[in-house]
């Protein structure tokens, strides 16, 4: 007599990660990393309408901008060190000080002395530099490996959302209160950034255990540099990175607004473009957090040389929306880029080296780009718009297509196993 068998027990699925945005350590690190991001933004912003309503000069705001970001680059690198020395909770917390000590000395400087504001401004590009890579290996202590794609993603989505309202809710405020109060708010920004994030889940092991033998400063940083230097796909993705900043968004930050008056006889295309450029690094920071291609350096490299359309839209008399939706483009292949990076270097580099390494990457791709920008317009002078635009898109092309050749690019280290992928 045949017997029934009996049921099989459904094999259970495993549990569901938990959302980073219900985590409140994660939540409190969001917000404080948003501000410090929004008040970066802000600065340049109000100081150029203290340029409109006649409280600083244009000579003056080139000089105090420069100071800020000479201030970034001489702390940047020393941030990445102390970040990885130390707590990188408190690291946060004096740099962040820093910055929001700067804000009532601009506004004390303004239309009064150039020399405080100068000073300030390099106090404050300080405290912006050493808390960039605290922030990024903050975020490793707090949010655990299988959610910092997510948790990196939500961090652009906000900042690119700031960025995007910012303008019209600064202008807005510049409409009931003056220069100096909106720069007293960007102190403000600054303090929350300093004051919400909490200690990291590492922090605390850290802490009670022996202070080793420290080496100095620079033999840190140069093994930092050494560890970097271990990840074949980090080297390559840092040029790439570096050739579309210094060459691909040089080119554009100077072409753009120079082909808007001249080709298209308006500045409507310029803000729609860099409106699109925003609303598109948007829509990437929302695919990135949930997309997982079995190829990312490589889908990450393309997401990067999309940036070439945005010079090869201005080559040519297209109509505006070709300009508008290449702009849109570029903005989500950025974050295709940017996120993921972001999420490997916190994976693959050893955890007491990340914030050097992180400092590395601020220090090269953002130091050169004041290069690029002060090499642009001559040679705009010397060959034309059109050669100019065309070497650059070419360079967005190219160099991301040779980067993603480098051992380990493909995967942006080691390929993921069967228990990394979703």
């Amino acid at each position: 007599m045949a017997t029934t068998p009996a049921p099989t027990e459904p094999k259970s699925l495993p549990p569901k990660a938990r959302s980073v945005l219900r985590d409140l350590a994660f939540l409190r690190l969001w917000a404080g990393t948003t501000a410090s991001g929004l008040a970066t933004w802000a600065l340049p912003f109000v100081l150029g309408l203290a340029v409109l309503q006649r409280e600083l000069g244009a000579a003056g705001l080139g000089l105090v901008l420069a100071a800020r970001t000479a201030g970034f680059l001489a702390a940047v690198a020393v941030g990445g060190v102390l970040a990885d020395r130390h707590s990188r909770r408190a690291v946060v917390l004096w740099s962040a000080l820093a910055a929001a000590a700067a804000a009532p000395l601009l506004a004390a400087g303004l239309g009064r002395s150039l020399l405080l504001m100068t000073v300030a401004a390099t106090l404050a590009g300080a405290g912006q530099g050493a808390c960039r890579p605290a922030f990024q290996a903050l975020t490793a202590e707090v949010v655990d490996a299988d959610r910092r794609q997510q948790a990196n993603a939500a961090t652009t989505l906000a900042v690119r959302a700031s960025t995007l309202a910012g303008p019209a809710l600064t202008a807005l405020l510049a409409t009931f209160t003056d220069v100096s109060t909106l720069l007293l708010g960007i102190g403000l920004l600054w303090l929350v950034a300093a004051l919400l994030p909490g200690r990291g889940a590492a922090a605390g092991a850290q802490d009670d255990a022996p202070p080793p033998r420290r080496a100095s400063l620079r033999a840190e940083f140069v093994d930092g540099i050494r560890e970097a230097r271990r990840h074949p796909w980090f080297l390559a993705g840092l040029g790439a990175l570096t050739a579309v900043i210094a060459l691909g968004y040089s080119a554009t930050s100077v072409a753009l607004p120079l082909i808007s008056r001249d080709r298209y006889a308006t500045e409507w295309v310029l803000a729609a473009a860099m409106t699109a450029y925003t609303v598109g690094a948007l829509g990437g920071a929302l695919v990135t957090a949930r997309l997982r291609p079995r190829s990312q350096g490589w889908a990450a490299f393309a997401g990067l040389a999309a940036y070439g359309f945005a010079p090869l839209s201005l080559m040519f008399p297209v109509h505006p929306a070709v300009v508008i939706g290449a702009y849109a483009v570029a903005g989500i292949g950025i974050e295709l880029f940017n996120v993921p990076w972001f999420t490997a270097t916190q994976r693959e580099v050893a955890p007491d080296k990340l914030a050097r390494v992180s400092s590395l990457d601020f220090l090269v791709s953002y130091g050169l780009a004041p290069v690029g920008l002060a090499l642009i317009a001559p040679a705009i002078d010397a060959f034309g718009v059109t050669p100019v635009l065309g070497a650059c898109a070419a360079a967005c092309f190219l160099v991301p297509a040779a980067a993603a050749l480098a051992p380990t690019a493909r995967h942006f280290g080691r390929p993921p196993g069967p228990r990394d992928t979703p």
